[in-house]
């Protein structure tokens, strides 16, 4: 399985960015749940956001009602929909793929992550 992100880039705070990562190998993306992750400079990655399986999504505090999460099973993409965007957005953001969640789970717990995409830098100014 290999995970590419990309959609990042510079914004002023209050703009929108999409984030896609595409998804491919011999395993079928529909048995995987995904996640978002982002790591801000000089701080611990950390969960932002997951779609289970059946396409149930997850927020943090932080991004819920500004950040939507999607994916597409036909073509193989998860997305992220980025809206109001803030300063302490800004991180290298993080798709990964979780092949063991049930149906309807999912976890933010980033060990249990078994692909991850490369990275794309969203910087956010103000």
């Amino acid at each position: 399985v290999q995970l590419q992100a990309s959609g990042g880039g510079l914004v002023q705070a209050g703009g929108s960015l999409r984030l896609s990562c595409a998804f491919s190998g011999r395993s079928s993306f529909g048995s995987f749940a995904m996640a978002w992750f982002r790591q801000a400079p000089g701080k611990e990655r950390e969960f932002v956001t997951a779609t289970s399986r059946s396409g149930k999504p997850w927020y943090t505090k932080d991004v819920e009602g500004r950040f939507t999460i999607s994916r597409d099973n036909a073509k193989n993409t998860v997305n992220l929909q980025m809206n109001s965007l803030k300063v302490e957005d800004t991180a290298v953001y993080y798709c990964a793929a979780d092949r063991r969640a049930g149906v309807h789970s999912y976890t933010s717990n980033e060990g249990e992550y078994d692909y991850w995409g490369q990275g794309t830098q969203v910087t956010v100014s103000s």
